[in-house]
């Protein structure tokens, strides 16, 4: 009986062994294809997620025509044709085209608007940025989605368990906003200019000028300052003069002065002070120019200077194209025979040197950071903001001066 029972045991001992070990093959068989087709369903995801990526990037990059002064309405196709050119894992990616969309993104709200209707540019100028980004006609941003929904991704181990593929889907909206980090030789000269001479009320204004001067008191000089681009180590060595002096000669009368990217939010080598032999290149460059009635247009880097007071190391912030309208030179005139008689639509044959200014400088609105009218100063650089639409330039990031970029970003 006592044997009977024993191999009774056994048995009983080895069925339940062996119903074990065929419950951990199972777990160990689900396990593995959940393994390997979660990765395999990474893989394809990414995939898809980089089509949707290449397709709102590629509709952003080309989302303004006519230097921004229109929105382009054959982005959405741009960005459509080129999402749906990548694979998702070997398979042709699906892209509704009710599902590639233009609008505005907001950066406080952290959401995207379609808005397929507005194809009016928006005022850059005299609106705060909190107004813009609430503007939903704003339209600086492209939305993509991409699926694989018709032709699921295939699964593997998972089919085992009636699972023949899953469907995939993802969505990438690119940004275009104000230039921040210009691109090599997008900078004309060797020359910054201050964030706080172009606000007003938290706000960029083009009906306003400044001076660019090197006198002691900050409430009627500077606005701006020399630069020679360097961002490698700016706040330990100052700048360098027979740098900044040959890149005015390579930049003028227009062209690229920057050898290198300049970065938004890094710093930047600056010098507020007279730089005599880059003053004298760029006095003898816009006097020198066949078209001396028409301003010097420049694409220049902006940079924070409290108190309007440029030290030798400021942080870049944006960029601002501007119209340089006079520059004086080095020696005393008190009696204002060498003030401009004609230059940028304006003329005024007043054989009164002091009175010509004075008409110059209203007809500019050329003004101290004080508000008193600019003065008659030698070595000055006298300048307003381009109130027309800037071609865009640099990459998106900066803070608006203005000038939209031309290198859009993701932004979800």
């Amino acid at each position: 009986m006592k044997r009977l029972y024993l191999k009774e045991l056994i048995k009983t001992q080895r069925g339940a062994t062996m119903i074990f070990v065929a419950i951990c093959i199972f777990v160990l068989v689900a396990f593995t294809a959940l393994a390997v087709d979660i990765g395999h369903l990474f893989v394809a995801h990414n995939e898809l997620q980089n089509a949707a990526d290449a397709g709102a990037l590629a509709g952003a990059r080309f989302l303004y025509v006519n230097d921004g002064q229109a929105v382009n309405s054959g982005a959405n196709q741009i960005a459509y044709d080129a999402a749906v050119a990548n694979i998702s894992d070997n398979t042709a990616v699906e892209v509704i085209a009710s599902e590639v969309e233009r609008g505005h993104w907001s950066f406080i709200t952290k959401t995207f608007t379609p808005n397929e209707t507005s194809l009016d540019p928006v005022d850059l100028w005299d609106a705060p940025w909190q107004d813009l980004d609430a503007n939903l006609n704003f339209i600086n941003a492209i939305r993509v989605r991409t699926r694989r929904q018709t032709t699921p991704v295939q699964s593997f181990f998972a089919r085992i368990f009636g699972h023949q593929g899953f469907e995939q889907s993802a969505v990438a909206v690119a940004y275009i906003g104000f230039a921040g980090t210009l691109q090599p030789l997008e900078a004309d000269m060797p020359i910054v200019i201050c964030k706080e001479a172009l606000l007003f009320g938290g706000s960029p204004t083009c009906s306003i000028g400044r001076m660019i001067n090197s006198g002691s008191n900050v409430q009627t000089h500077q606005s701006g300052g020399w630069t020679d681009f360097n961002q490698d180590n700016p706040c330990s060595g100052g700048t360098n003069a027979s740098t900044m002096k040959d890149l005015v000669i390579s930049s003028c009368p227009g062209g690229g002065a920057n050898p290198e990217p300049i970065i938004y939010g890094k710093d930047i080598a600056t010098n507020g002070g007279q730089v005599q032999s880059a003053f004298d290149r760029f006095y003898n460059c816009f006097h020198g120019r066949s078209d001396i009635d028409k301003p010097l247009s420049m694409v220049l880097p902006v940079v924070t200077c409290p108190s309007n007071n440029i030290g030798t190391c400021e942080k870049v912030v944006g960029a601002v194209q501007v119209e340089v309208v006079w520059v004086t030179d080095g020696g005393n005139d008190p009696t204002y025979t060498n003030a401009p008689t004609q230059t940028s639509g304006w003329a005024d044959s007043n054989p009164d040197g002091q009175i010509r200014w004075q008409n110059f400088v209203s007809h500019f609105g050329l003004q101290n950071v004080d508000g008193s009218p600019a003065p008659y100063a030698k070595k000055s650089i006298y300048f307003k903001p381009s109130c027309e639409y800037a071609e865009p330039t640099g990459v998106s990031g900066g803070e608006n001066f203005g000038v939209l970029a031309k290198i859009p970003v993701l932004v979800n």
